[in-house]
C-alpha cells in the first residue's frame, strides 16, 4: 500500500503543471459541491421531518388524541371500551394516506387508514405488527410498511376503561422523499454542470496564463539545440516581450533568461575570439617552422653523408634527424587543421572509395605485419564525391591507429559497405578497448590515450581530431564504440554522383 502511494505520488509530481491546476481546482470544486449538496439535503430533510412532526400531531389530535398532554396525577380509568372522543376511523379533516390504529396492551383494537376517496380501510395485519412495536416514549420516527415508508407517532390515551391504550398515528412521507429527491437530483445536476463549465473555462484560463512559461520552455529548447560547440557564437532566439514583463512571476524568469542567454552570447563571443588567435598563432607557428625544421633535416642527412663523425656523434644526429622528422610531421598536421579551419580545401572530384579502401590496407599490412588484416569489400565499386587526398588522409591515419595501438596478433577488420544512400567505412579490431573515459574525447586535439592501448611510440594526438574534421569536411560523421576485446572505428560519407548529384 505504501509502495502505491509512493507510485502515485511520482506520477502526479510528473503530471504537467496545467493538468495538476485543472485537476487540484476540480477536485476542491467538487468537494466543495459535496459539502453544500450534504448541508442542503441535511437542512431541508430537517425542515420537511419537522413540518411533517407538526401535521402528525395535528392529524393525531384530529383522531381524537387532545392536544395537551395527559396529566400524570390522574390514573386512566380502566374499562372494556375506548373513550368516546377516540375514532380513528374518522375521515373528516384527515388527507389521504393519513392512518390511525389503537392498540390496548399491544394488540390492535381498531385501525384505519384514509384512502384518497375520504373513505378508510382496516390495515394489514403486517401492518398492524410494525405499529405495535413504536414506542410511546421515543417521538416520531420512520417507519417502512407495506403502502410505502410512514412517519409514525405513538401517544397513549389519557382515558382508557380497558388497559394501557395507545394511539399511533402515521403520515406518508413521499411528499417529503420526493422533495428530497428532486433536491438531489438538483444539486447532482448543477454540480456536474457546473464542474464542467468550471473544467472547461479553467482549461482556457490556465492555458492562456502558463502559455508564457511555454514560450520560455521553447526558448530555452532553441537555445540547446543550437550547434554552439561548433563555433557558433550568436544566440538569435530571445524570449518574446509578452513572456518577459517585469510584475510578475513568469515575467521575470523571462527576463532573467533573456539576462542569461546575453551573458552566454557575450562569453562564447570571447571564447570564440581566444580561440580564433590561438589558431591563428599555431597556424602562422607551424608555417614559419617549416622552413628551419627543413634546414635541420638537411644538414643532419647532409653530415650524416659526407662527413666523418664519431659513433656517438652519428647516433646523436640520428636522433636529431628523427626529432627532426616527427616535428615535421606535428607541423603538418597542425597546418592541415589550419587549413580546414579556414575552409581552405581541394576541389572534390570522382573517388572510387573501394579502390581507395584496398591500396590504403594493403599498406597498412605492410607497416604492421603483426598483425591480422581482414578485408571486406561489397562486389560493385562504390564511387562518391569527395576530396581523394583527404580521404586517404582518413583511412590512413584510422589503421595507422589500429596498427600503433594494439599489441601483435590482433586482428584488425576492415569493412565498406553501402545502405540508405550512405558509404560506411568500419574499422574494428579485437585489442584492449579505450578507456571509458577517454572515449568521449577521443577526437579532440592533443588527446592521447596510450594509458588504456598498449603504444610502442609517442603520439601526438592529431590524428583522430584530423580524421573527425576532414570527414565533416567531406559531409560525413565518424563515431566509435569500445570496449575490452573490441573496439568500432565507423565512418559514414554520402555517396553522391560526380558534381554534386544525389545518387
Amino acid at each position: 500500500m505504501r509502495h502505491a502511494l509512493r507510485r502515485a505520488r511520482l506520477r502526479w509530481r510528473g503530471a504537467p503543471l496545467r493538468s495538476r491546476l485543472i485537476l487540484a481546482t476540480l477536485a476542491l470544486l467538487t468537494a466543495i459541491c459535496l459539502a453544500i449538496g450534504v448541508f442542503s439535503h441535511v437542512a431541508m430533510s430537517s425542515y420537511l421531518t419537522g413540518e411533517l412532526d407538526d401535521q402528525l400531531s395535528r392529524a393525531a389530535g384530529r383522531a381524537g388524541l387532545p392536544a395537551g398532554p395527559p396529566p400524570e396525577s390522574v390514573p386512566p380509568p380502566s374499562g372494556a371500551g375506548l373513550p368516546e372522543d377516540v375514532n380513528p376511523g374518522n375521515a373528516a379533516g384527515q388527507r389521504p394516506g393519513t392512518l390511525n390504529a389503537v392498540f390496548v396492551d399491544g394488540s390492535a383494537r381498531t385501525s384505519a387508514l384514509v384512502l384518497d376517496d375520504g373513505g378508510t380501510r382496516p390495515l394489514d395485519a403486517a401492518d398492524l405488527a410494525l405499529l405495535a412495536g413504536v414506542d410511546p416514549d421515543a417521538g416520531p420516527a420512520d417507519l417502512q410498511l407495506s403502502g410505502g415508508r410512514y412517519r409514525v407517532e405513538a401517544s397513549r390515551l389519557p382515558q382508557d376503561t380497558s388497559g394501557d391504550a395507545v394511539l399511533v398515528t402515521g403520515l406518508s412521507t413521499a411528499e417529503r422523499d420526493s422533495t428530497l429527491a428532486s433536491l438531489n437530483i438538483t444539486m447532482t445536476v448543477l454540480s456536474l454542470a457546473g464542474l464542467l463549465g468550471t473544467g472547461v473555462a479553467g482549461t482556457v484560463i490556465i492555458r492562456r496564463s502558463l502559455r508564457p512559461l511555454e514560450q520560455l520552455a521553447a526558448t530555452a529548447t532553441s537555445v540547446s539545440r543550437l550547434p554552439l560547440a561548433s563555433g557558433e557564437v550568436e544566440i538569435p532566439v530571445r524570449v518574446p516581450p509578452s513572456a518577459a514583463r517585469p510584475g510578475s512571476e513568469v515575467g521575470t524568469v523571462g527576463l532573467a533568461l533573456n539576462g542569461m542567454i546575453d551573458h552566454v552570447t557575450r562569453a562564447l563571443r570571447a571564447r570564440q575570439a581566444s580561440e580564433t588567435k590561438v589558431r591563428q598563432f599555431v597556424a602562422d607557428a607551424s608555417h614559419e617552422l617549416r622552413t628551419p625544421l627543413t634546414s635541420i633535416r638537411g644538414y643532419t642527412e647532409l653530415v650524416l653523408l659526407g662527413e666523418q663523425v664519431s659513433p656517438g656523434g652519428r647516433a646523436a644526429l640520428e636522433r636529431v634527424d628523427s626529432e627532426a622528422r616527427r616535428m615535421s610531421a606535428l607541423v603538418e598536421d597542425l597546418l592541415l587543421l589550419a587549413r580546414l579551419d579556414e575552409g581552405r580545401r581541394s576541389e572534390p572530384t570522382e573517388v572510387d572509395l573501394t579502390e581507395l579502401v584496398l591500396e590504403t590496407t594493403r599498406d597498412a599490412q605492410v607497416a604492421a605485419r603483426d598483425h591480422e588484416w581482414i578485408l571486406h569489400l561489397p562486389e560493385e565499386p562504390v564511387v562518391l564525391s569527395a576530396v581523394e587526398g583527404e580521404l586517404r588522409q582518413v583511412l590512413i591515419n584510422l589503421l595507422a591507429n589500429a596498427g600503433r595501438h594494439t599489441a601483435p596478433g590482433t586482428r584488425v577488420d576492415v569493412e565498406l559497405r553501402t545502405a540508405g544512400g550512405q558509404a560506411e567505412i568500419t574499422v574494428t579490431d579485437n585489442g584492449q578497448g579505450i578507456d571509458p573515459a577517454f572515449v568521449d574525447s577521443v577526437f579532440s586535439r592533443f588527446s592521447r590515450g596510450d594509458a588504456a592501448r598498449t603504444a610502442d611510440q609517442g603520439s601526438t594526438g592529431l590524428g583522430l581530431a584530423i580524421v573527425q574534421a576532414l570527414v565533416a569536411a567531406n559531409g560525413g560523421t565518424v563515431d566509435v564504440g569500445s570496449r575490452p576485446g573490441h573496439t568500432r572505428f565507423r565512418v559514414r560519407l554520402p555517396v553522391r554522383e560526380a558534381g554534386g548529384g544525389a545518387a
